[in-house]
């Protein structure tokens, strides 16, 4: 007799638990009274009226200097400034990098006005403490050429980062390329 009890028991929770299961689980919109079942939309497919709120369409190439066909990235560079890159393991400018760099002095010395920081980056290569100090020679020769060119000196400062602010997280050529750079910052 006790036996039966147990098992009526176990059978009768088991019952409640599915039905609590079965109603639980339910995804339907519960319709409003006197509103028949087939006029209210499921709640996952409502979407908020936004009216006339949204701004203005912008487009996504606002900066003539980065071109869409740029074959590489612009780094961390204000526009309309451009970046320059550097070879493995050297800090002396490129020929086919003094155009830029030329470039961002013509912009200098239109606007007398703005000063920049020459931020000199390396690729993940070499130890920390070297790629700081190639950064350094890096950001250092930007500004010399920048001096030559006539730029004031107490326009520019430089820092380097060395590999701590990689544009790329690669660990090919292109990545690499891409962060042995100088960026020209407006302060």
């Amino acid at each position: 007799m006790k036996g039966d009890f147990v098992k009526m028991l176990v059978v009768a929770s088991l019952v409640v638990s599915a039905s609590f299961l079965a109603t639980g689980c339910s995804k339907k919109a519960v319709p409003p009274e006197g509103k028949p079942a087939a006029e209210v939309a499921p709640i996952e497919k409502q979407k908020p009226d936004i009216g006339d709120k949204m701004g203005k369409t912008e487009s996504l190439d606002s900066n003539p200097y980065t071109a869409a066909n740029a074959k590489i990235s612009e780094g961390r560079t204000h526009g309309p400034m451009l970046p320059v890159y550097f070879d493995f393991d050297k800090s002396d400018i490129r020929g086919d990098q003094k155009a830029r760099i030329e470039g961002n002095g013509d912009f200098l010395r239109a606007n007398a006005k703005v000063q920049i920081a020459v931020e000199g980056n390396c690729d993940e290569r070499g130890t920390n403490d070297y790629n700081m100090a190639l950064g350094e020679r890096r950001a250092q020769q930007a500004k010399k050429y920048l001096v030559n060119l006539g730029i004031a000196d107490t326009r520019l400062d430089t820092v380097s980062y060395g590999e701590e602010k990689p544009l790329l997280y690669g660990h090919d050529e292109l990545s690499w390329a891409q962060n042995r750079r100088d960026d020209f910052v407006i302060r």
